[in-house]
């Protein structure tokens, strides 16, 4: 049993890696994108606001699969060194997902106004 849930564990993290290296892909290019629209004199603030939305969805996604796998993997071995270094894995992930939350809902509240003035 503890071999399985140790191989989940390592899944599971593979899964949120993946996830963030996909965000991070996808936001490579976009920004390639965003920037020679910029470049050409085209309006791409609203662009750039809905890039940073998508890369911070799949960066928190990614952060809660890795977080899903530190749980799996001191569920199969909880010495309380694994459990204290659980508990800072999480408290550091969790502060930042808080932050890119609170940004992300800034820049839908930027991106509002900005669509109010132009209509």
């Amino acid at each position: 049993m503890a071999d399985l849930l140790s191989r989940v564990s390592e899944v599971v993290g593979v899964i949120g890696v993946a996830i963030i290296l996909w965000g991070v892909l996808i936001a490579i290019v976009a920004t390639i994108r965003v920037e020679w629209k910029s470049l050409q004199k085209r309006r791409s603030t609203r662009e750039k606001i809905l890039l940073r939305q998508q890369f911070g969805s799949l960066l928190l996604l990614g952060l809660e699969f890795l977080i899903a796998a530190d749980v799996i993997r001191t569920v199969v071995q909880p010495t309380l060194e694994e459990v204290a270094v659980l508990g800072g894995i999480v408290a550091i992930r969790t502060v930042i997902s808080y932050f890119l939350h609170r940004e992300m809902a800034e820049d839908w509240g930027a991106l509002a106004q900005e669509e109010m003035q132009h209509k």
